[in-house]
């Protein structure tokens, strides 16, 4: 159910759907995807995805609700 999360924080950062695919060099209809659930996100993507948002992999993915992101 990572998909809410990435929604959710393109959502609170006002990003849009094209610039986050602009982002990751997609189009927004492959992004879309990956927020709607039909597609897996490649892990790639997560790591870009988590450090955009400063926060973990784990959160991303559902593995924690803390979205602090890990301590080096």
């Amino acid at each position: 159910m990572y998909f809410h999360r990435i929604r959710d924080l393109r959502e609170d950062s006002d990003q849009t759907q094209q610039a986050v695919a602009d982002l990751l060099n997609m189009q927004r209809s492959v992004y879309r995807r990956y927020e709607q659930g039909q597609r897996e996100l490649p892990l790639w993507a997560a790591i870009k995805l988590a450090d955009f948002y400063n926060t973990s992999l784990d959160y991303l993915v559902g593995r924690t609700d803390d979205p602090a992101p890990p301590h080096a």
